[in-house]
């Protein structure tokens, strides 16, 4: 019948539409580039790869090898918070010697455990 030719049609295009959302790929970025020269002709290597869903919260980490070879790493994460780093060996060290690992800062304006908890979900 035609009420069932419909149904069946409207279940196909669900079960795709289904698909194309389960298929999506959690990979916004991910960019390597090797041998790179600087526009003083220093070589450089960089990389870059972000996760998580584009406008909500994503978490990242990008790289570069500085012309003596040391590799720096920067991990971040984006969201309603801002832009954190939460790991990084780029970052110098405050006078105790403590590094950037994302608890940083007063994230919503008032320096509570909230904002400990909000960053390790």
């Amino acid at each position: 019948t035609t009420t069932t030719s419909i149904m069946k049609y409207i279940l196909v295009i669900a079960l795709g539409l289904v698909a194309v959302v389960v298929a999506r790929p959690n990979t916004i970025l991910d960019i390597a580039v090797v041998d790179a020269e600087t526009r003083d002709g220093a070589d450089v290597d960089l990389a870059h790869v972000q996760e998580g869903e584009a406008g909500t919260a994503v978490t990242g980490e990008y790289s570069w090898e500085s012309p003596e070879g040391i590799t720096f790493v920067v991990k971040y994460i984006a969201d309603e918070l801002g832009y954190r780093v939460v790991e990084s060996n780029a970052i110098p060290a405050d006078s105790d010697g403590v590094r950037s690992d994302g608890t940083q800062g007063d994230l919503d304006g008032d320096s509570t455990e909230d904002d400990i908890d909000s960053i390790e979900t």
